[in-house]
């Protein structure tokens, strides 16, 4: 995150929280989710500026992306009970589901006291800020209570869920715009596509890794599982048995080189990958008819999400690999 949208975050929480210790507490989460180089805000500037907005005020804006994202980011730790390094999994459960209100209520306050400040500006809709925010509540819920039980499933659950984050960093950067009614529909898609593709690379390499993070412990449903759970071979049964709850928890970990090997061997990489490039591919052809008016911002917003963010999960991917063959080597 950039310094001058950090500050300009804090400004925000400065208006916002009067209250010494709650909007420390906040600053705190916000510096905690700077350090995993966020790029939602500057997803917000780069789609302002990439179809010819010129605000005074869009970092304000790109802020409160920022704040909205973090809010969502801290309900889905809470839930899920992940993430324990985490700033807001460390202080009392009570004080983040706070946090969560606050960031959520008042970033779209902060949106509503813009638009009375300076009438003669259009800025983005507070009420389908609200509705993109709750479509995402509605894809968490799905996913909280296993609503996936088919690649189908999984892909509406995450297009409803991980996708709207994207609907909504776009929606900020371009919904005060003109052309706005004109340019959603190309970019709703984009954010769809794009979204499948991040939440694969992610379900890749949770599937990798043999920390508390790991999906399977969780028993997730994300497609590389389901692609194991489809498995009716007899030759390893140990994931759909766990799955089923006719393995104990520290019997499966007993058993994670076994394991390991297994997904390794199965064919879930390969599947994955190819459904991957599937949808980047989608996503580039979707990018490539975008008319954009200012080519250069659309340049730098291409690198932003598809150049520079498809490397740091590719390398991101190769970690949990390299980190799983460790494991496996110490086994052994």
């Amino acid at each position: 995150m950039q310094a001058t949208l950090l500050h300009e975050i804090e400004q925000t929480i400065d208006r916002l929280v009067p209250v010494p210790s709650f909007n420390e507490l906040l600053k705190t989460f916000v510096r905690d989710k700077a350090g995993e180089t966020s790029r939602w805000g500057e997803m917000t500037r780069h789609v302002h500026h990439m179809f010819g907005g010129s605000s005074a005020y869009i970092d304000r804006v790109a802020a409160l992306t920022e704040l909205l994202v973090l809010a969502l980011d801290i309900a889905d730790d809470l839930q899920d009970q992940d993430n324990a390094e985490k700033s807001w999994m460390n202080c009392p459960p009570g004080l983040s589901l706070n946090a969560v209100m606050g960031l959520l209520m008042g970033a779209v306050g902060e949106l509503g006291r813009l638009q009375q400040e300076y009438p003669e500006q259009s800025f983005p809709s507070p009420g389908e800020v609200g509705l993109i925010v709750m479509n995402a509540v509605n894809g968490q819920y799905r996913d909280l209570v296993g609503d996936i039980v088919s690649e189908q499933d999984y892909i509406s659950v995450v297009q409803q869920k991980s996708c709207m984050l994207l609907k909504l960093a776009y929606y900020m950067g371009y919904g005060g715009l003109p052309d706005a009614p004109a340019i959603e529909p190309q970019m709703d898609l984009l954010a769809g596509y794009i979204g499948v593709v991040s939440q694969l690379s992610n379900d890749l390499r949770d599937v990798l890794r043999y920390d508390v993070k790991n999906d399977l412990l969780h028993k997730k449903q994300t497609l590389p599982i389901l692609y194991l759970l489809g498995d009716e071979e007899d030759e390893f049964t140990l994931i759909r048995d766990y799955y089923q709850g006719l393995v104990e928890r520290d019997v499966f970990l007993k058993n994670k080189i076994a394991c390991l090997d297994y997904i390794r061997e199965s064919g879930c990489v390969e599947y994955t990958e190819v459904i991957k490039s599937l949808f980047l591919q989608k996503a580039e052809e979707t990018f490539d008819s975008i008319d954009a008016p200012d080519p250069e911002w659309k340049e730098r917003f291409r690198t932003l999400i598809l150049g520079s963010r498809e490397a740091e999960l590719a390398t991101e991917t190769a970690e949990a690999e390299a980190a799983a063959s460790r494991e496996v080597a110490g086994g052994e």
